[in-house]
Formats: C-alpha cells, sequence, structure tokens
C-alpha cells in the first residue's frame, strides 16, 4: 500500500481526487499541504498546515510514493501576474524539487490544453515552463494532465467560465476528430483519470491530453 502526497487539495479537481484517495485500497495513508485547516476528518489523512513560502519548515514531510499537483488560480483571482506565477510554477516547482531529492516515484500535475512555454500568453506560457522544469526532475514517471475547460462546482463564481462552458457544451457535437480535445471536461473526470494513471507504473515523462484523459476516465480496466 502506498502513500500519496498533494497539494491544491480544496481545489476542484483537488476535493475530488481526494476523496478518491481516501476511499481507495491502494493507498494506506494520504498527506495534503495545506494553508488551513480543510475541516475533514479521516483516519487514513495526514494534513500538515504550512507556509508555501518557507520550503524548509516542510522539506522532510514530502515522504511518499504519488505526488499530485492540483494546485493552481487564475491572474485575476490572484491579482497579479507575480502572484499567479507564484501559486502555478514557484510552488510545483517547489515541491517538485522537494519530492525528487526526498525519492518520490511518481509526479502528476494538472496542467492546462495548450500549455506551452513559448506561448505569448502569460497563463499558458507558465503552465508550459513547469511542464519544461518537470522534466529534468528525477522522477521515475511525471504525468502532465492537460484538460479542456472544466465543468463543475467552484467555491467562487467565474462569470467567463460559466459563459464558455455553456456555449462549448452547446456546441461540443461539433468537435469531433482533431477538435475532440476542445470538449469541455468534468472535474470528477480529471481526478478518476489522475488515479487511474497513477496505478499502472508507467515510466518516463507523459503529455496527457482533454480527449485522451476522458477516455482513461472512461475505461472499464
Amino acid at each position: 500500500m502506498k502513500t500519496a502526497l498533494m497539494i491544491g487539495s480544496t481545489g476542484l479537481i483537488g476535493s475530488q481526487l481526494l476523496e478518491l484517495l481516501l476511499e481507495s485500497k491502494e493507498y494506506e495513508k494520504v498527506i495534503t499541504f495545506v494553508k488551513r485547516d480543510s475541516g475533514i476528518q479521516n483516519r487514513k489523512l495526514k494534513q500538515h498546515i504550512i507556509d508555501f513560502d518557507k520550503p524548509e519548515t516542510y522539506q522532510n514531510l514530502v515522504i511518499g510514493n504519488d505526488f499530485f499537483c492540483t494546485i493552481g488560480t487564475t491572474i485575476k483571482k490572484a491579482g497579479s501576474q507575480e502572484a499567479f506565477r507564484k501559486v502555478d510554477f514557484e510552488y510545483p516547482k517547489q515541491f517538485a524539487t522537494i519530492a525528487s531529492q526526498n525519492k518520490v516515484n511518481q509526479f502528476m500535475i494538472v496542467s492546462s490544453l495548450g500549455a506551452n512555454a513559448t506561448s505569448s500568453n502569460f497563463y499558458l506560457k507558465t503552465k508550459g515552463e513547469i511542464q519544461n522544469f518537470l522534466k529534468d526532475c528525477n522522477f521515475e514517471s511525471v504525468f502532465v494532465f492537460q484538460p479542456s475547460l472544466l465543468l463543475g462546482n467552484r467555491t467562487e463564481f467565474r462569470l467567463g467560465e460559466k459563459i464558455g462552458a455553456f456555449f462549448m457544451k452547446l456546441f461540443s457535437f461539433l468537435l469531433i476528430g482533431n477538435l475532440e480535445k476542445y470538449k469541455p471536461i468534468e472535474s470528477k473526470t480529471v481526478a478518476k483519470a489522475l488515479f487511474k494513471i497513477a496505478q499502472q507504473n508507467k515510466k518516463g515523462f507523459h503529455v496527457i491530453e482533454s480527449d485522451s484523459i476522458q477516455e482513461i476516465a472512461n475505461n472499464k480496466s
């Protein structure tokens, strides 16, 4: 039985992944790193309330088998590009560095469809840069999940996403073939795929786009 490590456990995907991990037979312990108490009580859960900007205070706690990084924000919510980059690049980088040093086997991260370090879009550029960083980390396996527009009940209201989701669902029947990866995807589907991939023990660096995420989650095996 394994130990799962996680940042982003209170977010849209993370909260659903945490539920899967706690219910599973594959993990005997689930360790989360959070800024404040989540209020979740479970015999398998060990919650560390930390200052993310002080890695020296938690580096000895990042011990386990599979690391799940579902942390993320938006530039609007963060308040600036600098604050956004801290959450979506610096924190994953810090934890990946520590996890690699501590011999964690696998690192799984939720990125975004279209992530590219050379993109002119700051959001996609940042997502691409953390992907590139992970390529050089000493993990047995790295999986980068690139979902399209996420569907699900967020704690905060995002008008742009609501409008986008409405029209994307309305016209999703037109997205076939190479365009299928642009269909909106349920957050619980991404969580399920994250969990399933972690059990396959595939070596190397892998990027999984949205249509493949849907396929993995739907696979009965």
